[in-house]
């Protein structure tokens, strides 16, 4: 195949990296060329489920090392004939936006209050937040992601994402909540979708239940205390549950405590009779051996409470605070009184200083760092308190789900392949089923209502759903079939669920939302199951999991066949960058310093999984070498004259097969790392070759490019055209290999010589090369010869390095260069040797046949 060129090159006076982001995105949006082809069949597809950032502020540059090494992948496959399906979301509903718009605006959302049509929030936040009705605080919602969206996209652009942003979608939207409420409908009717009150974990700022999927633990100081339970003593972290305590704990083998199972003790100050039990999660290492069991401490005290089928004593409210009245069988003496409706801090603080006037405190507590459960965004230790919440079926109460699901996993192809034990551990160790139900506003409503019995109480039993043709709906305010409005919430009514679902009930189905499930047979039938999965590691228990977990579900299939998982990105001090953190740092100032081709280096300089750091030096050397490309194409290009440039058939002279020799090596083995997911490898290979290019082969060839030089002895035309086919065929084939993660350099100097957009052209390919990319083996991995070109490039390194130990100018001639060594190093020579002599300055080189090889520089006197 021989190189498409439609003529002269138009090559600037003076390129410049200046502006090419803004040329090039605008020109790419008007020429749609990442415009996804919507005739296409699902053979000719690659398609992407892009991750939907959390809209809520701005990105920081983990975000952007990510997503540029997904976009990276994307160009690749486009270039590789693909009809590349790569939209983009926005995730805009959830508690980040809730809080945003909380603080942004100065309000807090009242469900009590009446729609108010003509508000408008203050100018400046407040010092009290306002209130205002559900309806005014999701308006206020919608109205500041979309700001944010707009911010979002811009960045994006800049960055050079090859997204399809006529196919961009946000997780709020009617298209996603439609297809979230179908889901879960669907869930409902299959029984996979269930409510029930049950202990759930709770965050008392945030006021709303928390999936185990967003807890996480956190080293906190904290104090063991040893209470007598008549002639017992226990270790607790929190007395201030004794009045919750309905058992105490300790495993079935502990030859301390054999005796006493089956037996009774009393709660200190209390005085309930509770009994001792036996099980297997009771740790004889941990404390005195035996544990309080409290309605409920934490998790494991769940899980007690529902395998031993104990009575439940909550005393915590949903705010964090003891209850006024107490648990049934407790009595309301001085000891409950004295902690009745104050924080839980403070009736640990009330209850250590009655324990020790009562003399069931044994010693001072002992100050131990413990983990505690947090909410991921939370501030305050998570209490767990009962309420009725909406559950999914995930595999943590059910072995044979767990398994279907393990064996997703399996089918999956992991990228790198070792991250795929994380998936393995979550869903080994899941332990409930997924609370997909959250006490909040601004999120996709759960689609049910409940008839009202005649004692005005919901029958949660009975939900009334609605049909799919009429979703989404809001139960809050719309009205379910055959009922009027008049019936909300009176005997013989409705009343509509309150809740909305968790964000990742609506993340979970990107595939199904963006692929048009049920809306788009054609879409869908032509991008789902997707190919491929980009996202973080943190997020595989919630993200990957759960939507594994909901096309498995509805499709019995995976959602996509491959995923990639990016590192962490670290601050200076090899910490990880995140907004929770208040160390993350923003793209922005470093695109304005060193562009976005040299950020999108940074990022793909970043291997696959592998943690990396905010490094400016690697910036500097991308940005150096998007200015190289510029240079050595103004360079390469000047040499073509004025017409088209040679053929591949042009090209004769041993050097210049030598380097499509290697040029064809870099091709396959780029393309064989970039099959494989690793943009790194790819990235790698291609600068080493453009450098060795730069520094050896152009300079050896420029002379004769220019068609001069006079120690040539074969024919001085074709010599040239050979110089300069192969320059132009080797910069058409490494602006292609670079594109990917170059976008706007190599753009930029593609429209100097070349038709459309170098990110439609064709993924370069070893039979591009012709014969000259099948020479006779190099080495033991079968590699075409390029032999004359390192033999050669290494002796004019000799040369160089004299002249600069001599402090003389690589102008400077050489009166005498000779080579000695094997008989195939001196033939590289010869077949080189008018190119080694322009490039050397040489006067006179000899050759010497010799077991070793040896270089030898005399250079001509300075005149």
């Amino acid at each position: 195949m021989s190189t498409p060129v439609t003529g002269a090159p138009r090559v600037p006076d003076k390129p410049t990296l200046n502006g090419v982001e803004a040329t090039w995105s605008v020109r790419w949006d008007e020429e749609g060329t990442y415009r996804f082809n919507a005739g296409a069949t699902r053979e000719q597809v690659f398609s992407i489920d892009t991750p939907p950032p959390t809209v809520s502020g701005s990105l920081h540059m983990g975000s952007v090392f990510g997503y540029v090494q997904t976009d990276a992948l994307a160009r690749y496959r486009r270039m590789s004939g693909w009809e590349l399906f790569y939209p983009m979301g926005w995730d805009d509903n959830g508690l980040p936006t809730e809080r945003r718009v909380q603080t942004y605006f100065g309000v807090r959302c009242d469900p009590s209050l009446p729609y108010d049509p003509d508000f408008e929030p203050p100018p400046e936040p407040g010092k009290d937040d306002i209130p205002v009705s559900r309806p005014n605080f999701i308006a206020l919602c919608h109205q500041l992601t979309a700001e944010d969206e707009q911010t979002f996209e811009a960045l994006w652009r800049r960055i050079g994402l090859s997204v399809d942003w006529t196919r961009s979608y946000a997780t709020i939207d009617d298209r996603s909540r439609r297809a979230s409420q179908r889901m879960f409908l669907r869930n409902l009717a299959r029984g996979e979708a269930y409510s029930a009150e049950a202990p759930t974990l709770w965050d008392v700022d945030y006021q709303t239940a928390v999936a185990q999927a967003e807890m996480e633990d956190r080293e906190r100081p904290g104090a063991y205390h040893l209470l007598r339970f008549d002639d017992i003593e226990i270790d607790t972290t929190r007395p201030e549950l004794v009045a919750a305590c309905v058992a105490l704990v300790a495993h079935p083998d502990d030859e301390r405590f054999t005796t006493r199972f089956g037996t009774t003790v009393h709660t200190p100050l209390f005085g309930v009779e509770v009994p001792i039990v036996a099980h297997r999660l009771a740790d004889p290492e941990k404390g005195s051996g035996i544990a309080m069991i409290c309605t409920f401490g934490d998790v494991t005290d769940v899980v007690w409470w529902r395998e031993l089928n104990l009575p439940t004593r909550s005393i915590i409210t949903r705010t964090g605070r003891i209850t006024q009245t107490p648990p049934p069988g407790v009595p309301d003496g001085p000891a409950w009184r004295a902690i009745a409706g104050s924080t839980v801090k403070a009736a640990q603080r009330t209850m250590v200083e009655l324990l020790t006037e009562s003399g069931d405190l044994v010693g001072s507590p002992r100050s131990i760092t413990h983990p505690v459960k947090f909410y991921e965004r939370g501030d305050r230790p998570l209490e767990i308190v009962t309420s009725r919440q909406w559950y999914l079926r995930n595999g943590g109460r059910d072995m044979a789900l767990r398994q279907a699901l393990l064996r997703r996993g399996s089918e999956l192809r992991w990228h790198p392949p070792y991250m795929q034990v994380r998936y393995d551990n979550w869903v080994n160790g899941l332990n409930s089923d997924w609370l997909v139900s959250r006490q909040r506003y601004f999120g996709v409503s759960v689609p049910v209502w409940y008839p009202v019995g005649a004692d005005g109480e919901p029958d949660h039993a009975r939900p009334i759903v609605p049909d799919e043709a009429s979703l989404p709906i809001d139960p809050t305010t719309d009205v379910p079939p055959g009922y009027e409005a008049g019936q909300r919430g009176v005997p013989g009514g409705f009343a509509g669920d309150p809740d909305v679902m968790d964000t990742w009930a609506t993340s979970s189905l990107t595939p199904q939302i963006v692929c048009g499930w049920e809306e788009d047979p054609a879409l869908f039938a032509a991008t789902f199951p997707m190919d491929l999965r980009p996202q973080g590691p943190e997020i595989i228990r919630t993200w990957l999991f759960s939507t594994a977990l909901r096309s498995h579900l509805e499709h019995d299939t995976l959602p996509w066949r491959d995923t990639t998982l990016n590192g962490w990105v670290l601050d200076p001090d090899h910490k990880k960058i995140s907004k929770s953190k208040g160390n993350a740092v923003t793209p922005m100032p470093f695109i304005d310093e060193f562009g976005s081709d040299a950020v999108r280096y940074w990022a793909c300089n970043g291997r696959p999984g592998t943690d990396t750091a905010v490094d400016t030096g690697v910036m500097k050397i991308g940005r150096r070498l998007a200015i190289k490309i510029l240079n050595a194409s103004k360079f390469a290009l000047g040499r073509l004259g004025d017409g088209p440039a040679p053929g591949l058939a042009a090209v004769a002279d041993p050097i210049d097969r030598a380097l499509l020799a290697r040029l064809a090596g870099v091709i396959a083995l780029a393309t064989a790392a970039l099959e494989d997911f690793d943009y790194a490898r790819a990235q790698e290979m291609t600068e080493t070759f453009f450098w060795s290019f730069c520094d050896d082969y152009v300079e050896l060839v420029k002379t004769r490019a220019y068609g001069e030089g006079e120690q040539r002895s074969t024919d001085s035309a074709r010599a040239t055209d050979s110089a300069r086919a192969t320059l132009a065929l080797a910069l058409s084939v490494q602006l292609r290999l670079f594109a990917p993660f170059l976008p706007f350099v190599t753009e930029e100097v593609w429209r100097w010589w070349q038709p459309g957009s170098v990110h439609r052209a064709p993924w370069p390919r070893v039979d591009e090369l012709g014969d000259h990319a099948h020479g006779p083996p190099s080495g033991p991995d079968g590699g075409a010869d390029d032999s004359v070109l390192t033999v050669v490039a290494d002796i004019l390194g000799a040369v160089r390095r004299s002249k600069t130990t001599e402090k003389r100018s690589m102008r400077a001639r050489v009166r005498l260069l000779t080579v000695t060594g094997p008989a195939a190093v001196l033939a590289a020579v010869e077949a080189a040797r008018g190119d080694l002599a322009d490039a050397g300055g040489v006067e006179e080189l000899q050759l010497f046949e010799g077991a070793d090889v040896r270089v030898s520089v005399d250079l001509a006197e300075e005149s």
